[in-house]
C-alpha cells in the first residue's frame, strides 16, 4: 500500500501575542491545507532540539515557512556579540534544516524559509530591502499576500524551471529580507525583474529548492504553486510504500 508521504512543517513561535500572552507555536493553515491538497499529511514540529533525529526518522521531508523574526547577526554580514539573543525559532530551524540536508531529505524553504535555507549553505542577508536597495516593488507590501505583486523570471535548466513549466510567474511577496550573497553550492533559479532572488536550489540535493513568495496561497486551482507542492511530494514519497 502507498502512503502519503508525511511532511514536517516547523511551526512559528512567538512570545506573546493574539493567541495567548504566553509563549505559544503557530502557523497559517495555508501551509498545512496546500500539503494536505497536493496529496501529503503534515504535521507541526515544536521546538524539541533532542527531538531532531526521531523528527528526521519520522518525516519523509521538511516545509520551512515563512515567518517575521530577525537572523543572527551574522547572517548579515555583522559581527555577532557573546550576548547577542537568537531568536527561538531561528535557533532550532537552522540545526534542523542542516540535519535533513545532511541526510538528503526533501526539504521546501518558503520565503523565511528559503533564506534559512541559503544560510545554512553559507549565504548573507539583507536586513532591509527597502533601505539597502533601490527596487521597483515594496517587496514587502506591494499588495496583500493573496494576489500576485510583480512578475518573476525563472532560469532555464533548473529544477524549479522543469517542475512549474513557465518562464514567467506572477507572484505574491512579503518580505523584508533578501540574499545578498549565494555561495557555490547553489544555483538561483528566479529573479524579480529588480534583481531580488525569488528562487534558489541547492545542487548536491536531490531536491532542496526554496522560493521567496508564498505559492500555498495559490494552490486551490491547477497551476505553477500546485506543482511546486506535488514535486516536493513527489520528492518525498521514497520509502513510503509499505
Amino acid at each position: 500500500m502507498i502512503k502519503k508521504p508525511i511532511i514536517g512543517v516547523l511551526l512559528d513561535y512567538s512570545s506573546q501575542g493574539g493567541f495567548s500572552s504566553r509563549p505559544h507555536h503557530a502557523l497559517r493553515c495555508s501551509y498545512f491545507e496546500a500539503i494536505n491538497l497536493a496529496g501529503g499529511l503534515p504535521v507541526g514540529l515544536p521546538y524539541l532540539s533532542e527531538a531532531i533525529g526521531d523528527y528526521l526518522d519520522y518525516i519523509d521531508g521538511l516545509l520551512v515557512p515563512g515567518g517575521f523574526y530577525s537572523f543572527p547577526s551574522n547572517l548579515y554580514g555583522q559581527a555577532q556579540h557573546g550576548d547577542e539573543i537568537i531568536h527561538p525559532r531561528y535557533a532550532f530551524e537552522n540545526a534542523l534544516t542542516l540535519s535533513a540536508l545532511q541526510c538528503d531529505m526533501p526539504v521546501l524553504g518558503i520565503c523565511a524559509g528559503m533564506q534559512v535555507l541559503a544560510a545554512a549553505r553559507g549565504a548573507l542577508l539583507h536586513k532591509s530591502i527597502d533601505r539597502e536597495l533601490h527596487t521597483l516593488y515594496d517587496h514587502l507590501n506591494e499588495r496583500p499576500a493573496e494576489e500576485p505583486a510583480h512578475p518573476i523570471k525563472i532560469e532555464h535548466g533548473t529544477q524549479l524551471h522543469t517542475i512549474l513549466g513557465v518562464e514567467h510567474l506572477d507572484v505574491n511577496t512579503a518580505h523584508n529580507e533578501a540574499l545578498k550573497t549565494v555561495p557555490e553550492t547553489i544555483m538561483v533559479s528566479a529573479w524579480a525583474p529588480d534583481g531580488i532572488i525569488e528562487g534558489i536550489e541547492c545542487l548536491d540535493q536531490q531536491f532542496a529548492i526554496g522560493v521567496q513568495w508564498h505559492p500555498e496561497f495559490f494552490i486551490e486551482r491547477e497551476g505553477p504553486n500546485l506543482k511546486l507542492f506535488r514535486a516536493f511530494l513527489s520528492a518525498c514519497q521514497k520509502g513510503t510504500v509499505t
